[in-house]
């Protein structure tokens, strides 16, 4: 991750600048694939012996491509690392590479990182989910992310709408380090509205991506985007997904890649969670608590699992919820009651009972006995 001063020394010796610019050589190479990669690396040793020995490759093509570098992409990422000290571009052979991401069938071959890289190696656990979730899905979401971050889990998603960034905050809330992975270039935040929670993650965790900086959020990116995040964690948490959702694919990449993966079940009634009951029939742990969490990874994580100590405090799931959205947001399909509306948004019980009454006339809810409404 050193900061290149140049790229033109003839030492025999390769330095590390001469390394990471060769990995930039393959990284912007048509067609170049990590398998690829991997098969020339046991040839030549290095990226850097790759390029050197381009013209003992048998691939004409690939053979051709090496020999006319991108060299106006590789300055390109060159001058993104040095704008910043806390710009940093991790290679697959470069120490600071997180072990675990090594392990997948196509492991980037360049991570992009804003922050601080040391997360990447901490025990991740990726919480995953709906972009447009219920009032409790956001809840579980931020509360769930919270209290597993008080036993020492770096949160890992994928700063999307909805329940990814309802994880990160919640790991930002109970003081801890998050990881966001984005499918596009680190100048190229998507979506912007979330500029403010980019710039907690990147102070208190880091940012990363494997497209380089000037990439659009290209809606191709978001698929192999979803492998990074299950790929670095040992296990992924699904909260609230429909049936064709993106986070079924990071569930379904995490089981390939023989990470663990958890579920959040709901109201049969709720159509967002039925992606969530699919994967509990397939064979995913149904989550009711963290310590359902906790409890498998403890036997999953082994020598890891010491790491991961008890919270200072075990309930945030019982402060107040951050949301401030009208009060429909604390009402999905599973019943609630009038004081737990109250609880949640922190209004007047009679400015609560006002607002459940223009609902229910606008039929918007159903109210059932014993004081409790569900969305209609």
């Amino acid at each position: 991750m050193m900061k290149p001063q140049g790229c033109g020394s003839s030492d025999t010796h390769v330095s590390h600048d001469q390394e990471l610019v060769a990995w930039l050589t393959l990284l912007h190479t048509p067609r170049l694939g990590p398998k690829t990669v991997s098969k020339l690396l046991a040839q030549f040793h290095s990226a850097s012996g790759i390029v050197e020995h381009a013209n003992d490759i048998s691939n004409e093509p690939l053979r051709k491509a090496l020999s006319s570098p991108n060299t106006k992409a590789i300055e390109s990422d060159l001058s993104w690392l040095a704008a910043a000290p806390d710009h940093h571009i991790i290679h697959l052979t470069d120490p600071a590479y997180p072990d675990l991401l090594k392990t997948i069938a196509d492991p980037p071959l360049v991570l992009f990182a804003a922050g601080d890289p040391g997360c990447l190696s901490m025990p991740q656990l990726g919480i995953v989910g709906s972009r447009n979730p219920t009032a409790s899905g956001l809840e579980s979401a931020h509360n769930f992310a919270a209290e597993l971050a008080q036993y020492g889990l770096t949160i890992c998603s994928g700063l999307a709408l909805g329940v990814d960034a309802a994880a990160h905050s919640g790991a930002l809330h109970a003081k801890a380090q998050t990881v966001a992975v984005i499918g596009s270039g680190l100048d190229r935040l998507y979506p912007a509205r979330h500029a403010r929670l980019a710039s907690r993650i990147r102070k208190h965790g880091v940012i990363i991506s494997e497209y380089p900086p000037g990439t659009a959020p290209l809606a191709a990116n978001f698929p192999r985007r979803n492998r990074i995040i299950s790929g670095l964690s040992v296990g992924v948490l699904v909260i609230e997904a429909a049936r064709r959702s993106g986070s079924l694919i990071t569930a379904r990449l995490a089981a390939e890649q023989g990470r663990e993966v958890f579920a959040v079940p709901g109201s049969i009634h709720n159509p967002l969670v039925r992606g969530c009951h699919r994967l509990i029939r397939e064979g995913a742990c149904l989550i009711e608590s963290t310590h359902d969490i906790v409890n498998e990874l403890s036997s999953l994580l082994g020598h890891v699992a010491s790491q991961l100590e008890a919270p200072k405090h075990q309930h945030p799931g019982t402060t107040r919820s951050i949301l401030k959205e009208p009060l429909l947001a604390y009402i999905d399909h599973d019943p609630v009651a009038i004081d737990t509306l109250i609880s949640r948004s922190g209004l007047t019980t009679e400015r609560v009972s006002a607002m459940l009454s223009s609902l229910e006339i606008q039929g918007s809810i159903v109210a059932l006995p014993g004081g409790r409404y569900c969305r209609s």
